[in-house]
């Protein structure tokens, strides 16, 4: 299977373990991550004012070329350029004049109405290569290991156009962690924001949500926790003083399939 693949500015410098064992493990499972070329950055969030176009128009382009490679889906890892992407390919097909707009400022460039999509990597995995079938791929099962899954905001939200998984009740990382061999440790905060937008503009207030997310999952027994999003790994690890380690879900994966060092 060979997909568009959009890794966003982060996975090229301080998620530099997200993109490679991403690229790595889909490569083992039989996904080609074919990237965009000349992406530009996606913004980091979704501006939701309406006469806010320009904003949208890197999405738009990635969105636009990733239509030209595979089955014109764009795949994502990073939750907030999954979120950003989704939402404005999501705008296309509720806001005729959003169409228009766009279009207009592309003059020149090849036009896009909505006709491609978004997927995460997490959705590939679930539902294209299967749990059942990422369980007989394992070759050093997660035994004994009981991992939290970090959701954050931005995979699960909105739930109305990212249709990710149930925004109260989500169960595909607790699925992914069973596949792989772990024990999945259901805990309160798992869906709850980390405040890591707040990091910069008001430092204490994000470092309670994160020890508060932390210490959720440390009471149910985790021995550490997975996220998709650098954000949220980042406000979780520099910005806390709960000691349970965080990884990216790709790089479990990795070592399950047998792809990380001895």
């Amino acid at each position: 299977m060979k997909i568009a693949y959009y890794p966003g500015c982060t996975l090229k410098n301080r998620a530099k373990a997200l993109d490679r064992t991403a690229r790595e493990t889909a490569a083992a499972l039989g996904i080609e991550f074919e990237e965009i070329p000349a992406w530009q950055c996606c913004g980091g969030a979704y501006t939701s004012a309406k006469d806010e176009i320009a904003t949208k128009l890197a999405a738009v382009r990635a969105l636009a070329a990733g239509r030209e490679i595979g089955d014109g889906r764009v795949a994502a890892v990073c939750s907030a350029c999954y979120n950003v992407l989704k939402q404005t390919n999501h705008e296309f097909a509720v806001n005729p004049d959003f169409d228009f707009k766009v279009n207009n400022y592309l003059k020149g460039e090849p036009a896009y109405h909505g006709e491609g999509g978004v997927v995460h990597y997490l959705e590939l995995l679930r539902d294209e290569v299967g749990f059942d079938e990422l369980k007989k791929r394992v070759k050093r099962p997660l035994t004994g290991k009981k991992i939290a899954a970090y959701y954050g905001c931005l995979l699960l939200r909105p739930s109305s156009v990212l249709a990710f998984d149930d925004p109260e009740n989500p169960t595909v990382m607790e699925d992914f962690i069973r596949a792989l061999g772990a024990e999945a440790v259901l805990y309160p905060m798992r869906n709850e924001c980390c405040g890591g937008y707040l990091t910069l503009s008001d430092r204490e207030t994000a470092k309670q949500r994160s020890n508060a997310v932390k210490e959720s999952a440390r009471e149910m027994g985790a021995d550490f926790m997975i996220t998709a999003c650098p954000l949220c790994l980042y406000n979780l690890t520099k910005n806390t003083d709960e000691p349970i380690p965080v990884r990216y879900f790709t790089e479990v994966l990795a070592d399950a399939l047998g792809l990380g060092g001895e």
